[in-house]
């Protein structure tokens, strides 16, 4: 199988059925709910697969020219950009293009939870410290122990959760309120990815360096960091379009704003007042 021939088999037909079905609910007056109205979603769609491809383009190009994983010459176009062939650039295009209306389909038919139960200060504490914990192994594993069977889920950890940490920093709360419409994104989406992948793989489209893997393979076929690699691609499209899209972001964001300011004004007439 091709690069392009997957490419056009599992992310091309999934996204003219979603754009179908998008345009069918426009046509309908079918919309969000008032909670995730913040931006123009056409907008925050946009601007996320624009950001997955700047933020993914020089961290692949490392996976490719440290030999963590290589494509099949004769199974891509040939145009390469660096060391990544351009499939893989439409891949970093489509991939949240194809999550993110699939979000927003779910996101048009699922009810939000009214409140957050939990003190929003705690979930969003103790989440960022979870995933500061994780990051922080990810990185000894690569600067200390130098354990090479590590490399390329260290590799991904690193990479995928600084902005998660962001936006758990941020916003943990209030993707917990809207957990339910996450959950069944994540969950779709990621076992699609993967087994899309497990058959590129056996197909010998691309191949994962097991030297630098842990040999872990789901279904004796898809290597365990694949899956962890669309888990954590998908988290940070569907965490970042619900932070964009909710209302409640930008409440918060205009309020830390605000608080920011007159704390500074504050300690600048303090400052006069002494002098």
């Amino acid at each position: 199988m091709t690069y392009f021939s997957f490419l056009i088999i599992f992310l091309g037909a999934p996204l003219q059925i979603l754009a179908g079905l998008t345009i069918r609910d426009w046509r309908g007056r079918r919309s969000l709910p008032i909670q995730l109205r913040n931006w123009p979603a056409w907008l925050a769609l946009t601007a996320h697969a624009v950001v997955a491809l700047i933020y993914t383009t020089p961290w692949d190009n490392y996976l490719i020219a440290s030999g963590v994983w290589w494509y099949d010459p004769e199974l891509v176009s040939g145009i390469v950009l660096g060391w990544v062939p351009l499939e893989e650039y439409l891949f970093f295009i489509l991939q949240p293009i194809v999550a993110g209306l699939w979000l927003l389909f779910l996101a048009r038919r699922l009810p939000v939870e009214a409140t957050v139960r939990a003190h929003p200060s705690s979930i969003r504490l103790s989440s960022t410290l979870v995933a500061g914990l994780l990051w922080l192994g990810a990185v000894a594993t690569l600067v200390g122990l130098g354990w090479a069977p590590g490399t390329y889920l260290a590799l991904i950890l690193g990479w995928a959760l600084p902005p998660i940490i962001l936006q758990l920093a941020f916003g943990a709360d209030i993707l917990w309120r809207h957990r339910r419409l996450l959950l069944l994104t994540l969950a779709s989406v990621t076992l699609y990815l993967s087994a899309a992948d497990a058959l590129a793989i056996a197909s010998g489209t691309w191949t994962i360096n097991p030297a630098l893997s842990l040999q872990i393979y789901l279904g004796g076929i898809l290597p365990l960091e694949e899956f962890i690699f669309f888990l954590v691609t998908n988290i940070l499209l569907g965490f970042g379009m619900v932070l964009v899209l909710a209302r409640q972001s930008q409440e918060r964001l205009e309020t830390e704003l605000t608080q920011r300011s007159l704390k500074k004004n504050s300690t600048g007439r303090a400052t006069v007042d002494q002098l």
